[in-house]
């Protein structure tokens, strides 16, 4: 498995807005008559096929006509003045960086990807969220160049993508080479919902996800003060019809449940001395501070820019994203492999310990790209100087653990 997503200090909920507000057209239908989990509240705002963010705006994520020839630009000054002109031309949100970088940001991946494979066996790609299918097409160019020629007749990519124009679009982009098509297809559904998956399969396969992290949809939990038990928050219309509000439960969700247990959010009440815990009581009632915590629940379950102070105000017209803790990120994997157990599972089965590792994006584009090929004639090099907040994480099963 091979992702890269953003890392932050604070959580952070941000609007990418290039079009006027359509609050009015999506306010009615993200939540019902019944109240709904943070976390279905953001999957509706985001991915709902009808009034979501990103199958509404389909032109969100850019396609860039031309790759850039960064070694005509002169330096930094003159990268930023060419990304301002093309996002003017453009009526879009946003460019990822493999679009930005193409091909050379998929062709560090491929790299990566050649580099672990186990290629006795058919090479099986998935990709969630393809979006242009700019990486798919640049992993497969660069696999039929540099690859045996049998890894690439016998390869598949398959790329899971919930919006159905950007499914399109991916077509489009990997059909630009006649080859490529057999090999391709995609997947119009949600790749968090356990049931489009079908029968597990053992044959081994990359899965790749950038860009997806931080768009998955969290939960949220919510204490009254520094001792209070966590409780689940939902979101319910008020009586305008037009707005929403919190409504805190205890916790009762398996999925918040499990994920409470792994972040291991309750330990100092276990850790604490009767003295220590005596004086966090009384604190806590002269100054009481509520808690608030994002749980990355999607994670365990199998222009100009404008920021919103509220999740909640996020109706289906912007986009919504979360820091990657990458150390939870990790014990999630863990978990979900079958190797890290909770508390309360006492099963013998035990699943095989996954080789993991944390990269910055510079060091990751080193390791496996060509940074030569993304530097400026003053020797700025706009993929590996403004991508500090960006890190890849890869896990590759570990088969000589028992």
């Amino acid at each position: 498995m091979l992702s890269r997503t953003r890392t932050f200090p604070l959580i952070s909920l941000a609007s990418k807005v290039c079009a006027p507000p359509l609050e009015a057209l999506y306010s009615t239908h993200i939540v019902g008559d019944k109240p709904v989990l943070v976390r279905d509240f953001i999957h509706s705002a985001l991915y709902h096929p009808l009034h979501g963010y990103f199958s509404q705006r389909s032109r969100s994520v850019g396609v860039l006509p031309n790759a850039i020839k960064f070694n005509q630009l002169q330096g930094r000054k003159a990268y930023m003045k060419y990304l301002d002109n093309i996002y003017k031309q453009s009526d879009i949100s946003w460019f990822t960086p493999v679009e930005l970088f193409k091909p050379w940001y998929a062709h560090a991946i491929a790299e990566a990807i050649m580099r672990t494979a186990n290629f006795s066996v058919p090479l099986k790609i998935y990709e969630i969220g393809g979006g242009s299918g700019t990486c798919a097409k640049g992993i497969m160019d660069y696999i039929m160049l540099n690859a045996p020629a049998k890894v690439y007749n016998s390869m598949t990519y398959i790329s899971v993508e919930i919006s159905p124009s950007l499914a399109e679009v991916q077509r489009e982009t990997v059909g630009e080479v006649r080859s490529h098509i057999p090999k391709f297809r995609v997947e119009c559904r949600d790749a968090a919902d356990r049931i489009g998956w079908g029968q597990v399969e053992q044959q081994p396969c990359w899965v790749i996800m950038l860009e997806v992290l931080d768009n998955l949809p969290h939960d949220l939990i919510y204490a009254e003060n520094q001792i209070s038990s966590w409780m689940e928050v939902w979101v319910e219309r008020q009586h305008d019809q037009e707005t929403f509000s919190e409504l805190y439960k205890p916790l009762q969700d398996s999925l918040i449940t499990r994920c409470v247990e792994i972040m291991d959010l309750d330990k100092t009440k276990t850790t604490q001395s009767t003295a220590a815990s005596t004086m966090k009581s009384i604190w806590s009632k002269v100054y009481p501070k509520p808690r608030r915590c994002w749980l990355p629940t999607g994670c365990l379950k199998d222009g100009s820019s404008l920021d919103y102070d509220s999740y909640m105000e996020a109706k289906g017209d912007a986009d919504i994203f979360f820091p990657t803790d990458f150390w939870l990120l990790e014990q999630i994997d863990h978990y979900c492999s079958g190797w890290l157990k909770l508390h309360g599972d006492h099963s013998s089965k035990k699943g095989k310990k996954r080789r993991t590792i944390t990269l910055e994006s510079s060091s990751f584009m080193e390791e496996f790209g060509l940074p030569t090929k993304t530097r400026t004639k003053d020797g700025y090099n706009p993929l590996l100087d403004d991508f500090k907040n960006t890190k890849f994480y890869l896990s590759v099963p570990t088969h000589n653990i028992k």
